[in-house]
């Protein structure tokens, strides 16, 4: 299977499992306990279908949206994800310079592979930084520092890794930050030598926005689960997130929000945004999706704060379905991850240019020539 054979995201899962080792694939593709929520995320999709208009001129169409004070030319998100030059050699420099060419926001992680200081001066395009609160509070402070002085758009507060997910992949085959080569293992690392030699040859594997503060993650192999369990603070409350808010001072988003309660917290400590997310299925499994969420949030904050649908996007109709129940924009992980793992910034390229390209088919079918003639009236729930 080659790149030119993908034509939608499951086809770059697919190619990323052929050139992964299988335990880096699947700290990528799992999820906690049974999964279930993770394969949600996606199904909820299914549950609601599009009424088109037609005869409705739409020959010039208009894919663009503000979220959070800058203009994107997609109504699409690819979200912070941690330890990218796991997946790939590039790692985060390759999606951001996909990012800036398709004109879309694109976030690095706390865990990031590459600081933000190289991020910041690799784009201008709109990009946001996802904080997690470490017990460490100096550490806080200097990833909040750093990220003004490099001129970060956005600040995202990830809300819900207090403590990690059971991720059972990850306990089977023994994954940690950086990769070692289990014995249960090497011969899946044996038998994707460009994957082994990238990481073997490149330069060293660290985490270069921890690097003064933590030795886990960069010169210590940790499990992810381990790292979230001692290193985060469990302490976090709303009086912290609303500090965070004021000593950063700029665009401020809550990103693992679920509840209407908590949308609303959200609205009254001044968040301009929340992220919908069940942090991709990894974190409480049984809990529900982001798109089921939608609806009951939009109705109690609509108008009031920015709402971003996270998790289980896959094409570009679940992004027009997603504003058509009400939110700003969509977003997603594993939608651009698969494509980084399986070729780089070629693949992600690919990837979001195939949901442009959805995205855009589909409003024409839909008879809409902007986004925001995406309406509740366009929907049907079964």
């Amino acid at each position: 299977m080659k790149l030119t054979d993908c034509h939608n995201i499951d086809d770059f899962r697919r190619l990323a499992k052929q050139r992964l080792p299988w335990p880096v694939f699947d700290y990528i593709d799992g999820a906690a306990d049974d999964e279930i929520t993770k394969a949600r995320n996606t199904s909820a999709f299914d549950e609601v279908d599009l009424v088109p208009n037609v005869l409705a001129g739409v020959g010039t169409i208009d894919t663009s949206c503000s979220i959070m004070g800058r203009k994107s030319a997609l109504p699409l998100m690819l979200s912070p994800t941690a330890l990218q030059r796991a997946f790939h050699r590039d790692g985060e420099r390759a999606v951001a310079k996909a990012a800036e060419k398709f004109g879309v926001w694109f976030g690095i992680s706390s865990l990031a592979t590459h600081s933000i200081e190289e991020i910041a001066e690799l784009t201008s395009g709109p990009k946001l930084f996802q904080l997690y609160v470490h017990k460490d509070k100096g550490l806080n402070a200097s990833m909040i520092e750093r990220c003004q002085a490099a001129k970060f758009d956005a600040i995202a507060l990830t809300v819900d890794t207090i403590v990690s997910g059971k991720r059972e992949r990850c306990l089977r085959s023994g994954f940690t930050t950086p990769p070692r080569f289990t014995a249960s293992a090497l011969w899946s690392y044996a038998t994707r030598p460009r994957w082994t030699l990238d990481y073997v040859f490149g330069p060293k594997f660290r985490l270069p926005n921890l690097d003064a503060h933590v030795q886990e993650g960069s010169g210590k192999a940790v499990s992810i689960q381990d790292y979230f369990n001692t290193m985060l603070d469990v302490d976090m409350d709303w009086d912290t997130a609303a500090r965070i808010r004021q000593d950063w001072g700029g665009k401020f988003a809550l990103k693992g929000v679920m509840s209407v309660a908590d949308a609303r917290r959200a609205v009254e400590i001044g968040a301009d945004a929340i992220m919908i997310s069940n942090h991709g299925g990894r974190q409480l499994d049984g809990s529900r999706a982001p798109f089921d969420q939608l609806r009951e949030i939009v109705d109690e904050v609509g108008g009031e704060i920015e709402i971003i649908l996270d998790g289980g996007v896959r094409r570009g109709t679940h992004v027009l379905k997603s504003l058509a129940a009400g939110a700003t924009a969509a977003s997603g992980g594993r939608l651009y991850l698969y494509a980084l793992a399986a070729a780089g910034q070629p693949g992600v390229e690919r990837a979001v240019n195939i949901l442009k390209e959805e995205i855009e088919r589909a409003m024409r079918l839909m008879g809409v020539t902007s986004v925001d003639q995406l309406t509740p009236d366009r929907l049907r729930w079964r």
